[in-house]
């Protein structure tokens, strides 16, 4: 409806903003539709369905947080660039809670393909290569460090943290050191097959 103005993009970023205010899980087709006071019928001619409006959100969330990413990596190695990356989720998923959801979202390979989510991975490695780590040690220290910043994130903002001291801007700031030591020290960890059993 030219009347509305509605895009695809248009929709997209409605869609952004309803996730940050109501939840992520809770965005469709029908609620974006009310935003813009027209019919849902009309939505479909830009947006297939309310699963395709989820993947562009969480296709736009990707890109915003990659751009904040590198804006933040620039000119930055080893803690620093650590510390820079895991505070943009953080800050990120603070600011935009629905969206931050949404870029776990589970896209198709194709989407995925196509998602900023490989200028992520490639961000992780670059830092990585800091710590001068090779294969396949680089992988696990990207699952370790996606694991550590999603999860905390994740328990954060559930309130998990927030019923205790000390305050848990503190723990973040203890769990980075000892995230930039352990990759600093990766190559004293045993191979697995050296491991007691």
């Amino acid at each position: 409806m030219v009347r509305a103005g509605l895009t695809p993009e248009r929709l997209t970023h409605a869609g952004a903003e309803l996730a940050d205010e109501v939840g992520f899980e809770e965005v469709t087709v029908s609620e974006v539709a009310r935003r813009f006071d027209v019919k849902v019928a009309s939505l479909y001619s830009h947006v297939r369905n309310s699963r395709d409006l989820k993947a562009r959100i969480a296709l736009l969330s990707l890109e915003e947080l990659a751009d904040r990413a590198a804006d933040a990596l620039a000119g930055r190695a080893g803690k620093d660039a650590l510390i820079a990356l895991a505070d943009v989720y953080r800050d990120y998923a603070r600011e935009h809670p629905g969206r931050y959801a949404a870029a776990q979202f589970r896209l198709t390979p194709a989407e995925a393909a196509a998602s900023a989510g490989i200028r992520h991975s490639q961000m992780t490695r670059a830092l990585l290569r800091g710590y001068d780590l090779p294969e396949p040690d680089q992988t696990h220290a990207v699952r370790l460090l996606g694991s550590v910043f999603h999860g905390y994130v994740d328990l954060e903002l559930a309130g998990g943290f927030s019923h205790s001291a000390p305050d848990s801007q503190e723990s973040w700031s203890r769990i980075l050191d000892a995230l930039d030591t352990l990759l600093r020290n990766w190559s004293a960890v045993p191979p697995e097959g050296a491991r007691e059993k």
